[in-house]
C-alpha cells in the first residue's frame, strides 16, 4: 500500500472505503452536497490544506464537478491538487441503478485506476518512512480521549477547542490530529 502525504478529499464513505484499500493517507469526506452548508467542514479543509495539502478526488459526474468547484472556491488553489477519474460506463454493485450519467464513481474504480489518477495529479508518494511518528489509538487512550469514562466529553471539548466538526468519531479525530499536528504537539495539549 502506497503512502500519500496530502489529505485526500472524496464525496462519501463508499469512496473513502474504496480509496483506503489502495493508499495509506488521511481521507476525508465532503458528505456530498453537505459541504455547502457545513462551515466547520470547510474550515477543516482549509486547515488541512495549509498543513498537508489537499487532493480532490470526486466522481466524474455533474455532482462531482459541482463539489470540486465549490472546494476550489473555499481553499487556496495553490494548496490543492485535482485527481480525475475516467468516464467508465457502469454502475456500482451496491446500487440498484446507475448514476444519471451512467458512469462509475470513485467507489467503482479498480485500484490501479485510482493509483494512476493520484500519480497524474502529482500526489506526494513517500517510501513509508515518515519522519513524523503518528498519533496512535493508544495515545488517544492515554490522553483520555477514547475507551475510558468521560472520553466522549473530553473529545467533544478538544473538537470544540480545535474548531473541528462536532460529529467526528474517535477514528476520524485521530486522522485529523495526524494531519494537523505532530505527536509531540498532541501530547503538549492541555486536556
Amino acid at each position: 500500500m502506497e503512502k500519500i502525504s496530502e489529505v485526500i478529499v472524496v464525496e462519501g464513505r463508499y469512496d473513502k472505503n474504496a480509496l483506503s484499500q489502495v493508499v495509506d493517507a488521511v481521507i476525508t469526506e465532503t458528505g456530498g452536497f453537505g459541504i455547502f452548508n457545513d462551515a466547520q467542514k470547510r474550515k477543516l479543509l482549509q486547515k488541512m490544506a495549509e498543513e498537508r495539502g489537499l487532493i480532490v478526488l470526486t466522481d466524474s459526474d455533474g455532482a462531482g464537478f459541482v463539489i470540486r468547484n465549490f472546494i476550489k472556491g473555499c481553499v487556496d488553489p495553490k494548496l490543492v491538487k485535482h485527481a480525475y477519474i475516467p468516464d467508465i460506463a457502469g454502475k456500482e454493485k451496491r446500487k440498484r441503478k446507475g448514476s444519471k450519467e451512467g458512469t462509475l464513481g470513485v467507489e467503482g474504480m479498480r485500484p490501479q485506476i485510482l493509483l494512476d489518477c493520484l500519480h497524474r495529479a502529482g500526489a506526494s508518494f513517500s517510501d513509508g518512512k515518515d519522519a513524523r511518528a503518528p498519533i496512535t489509538k493508544a495515545d488517544m487512550y492515554k490522553m483520555g480521549l477514547s475507551g475510558g469514562e468521560g472520553s466522549r466529553e473530553k473529545r467533544a471539548e478538544l473538537i470544540k477547542r480545535l474548531d473541528l466538526p462536532a460529529r467526528l468519531s474517535a477514528d476520524a479525530l485521530l486522522d485529523i490530529l495526524n494531519a494537523l499536528m505532530t505527536r509531540e504537539e498532541f501530547f503538549a495539549l492541555e486536556l
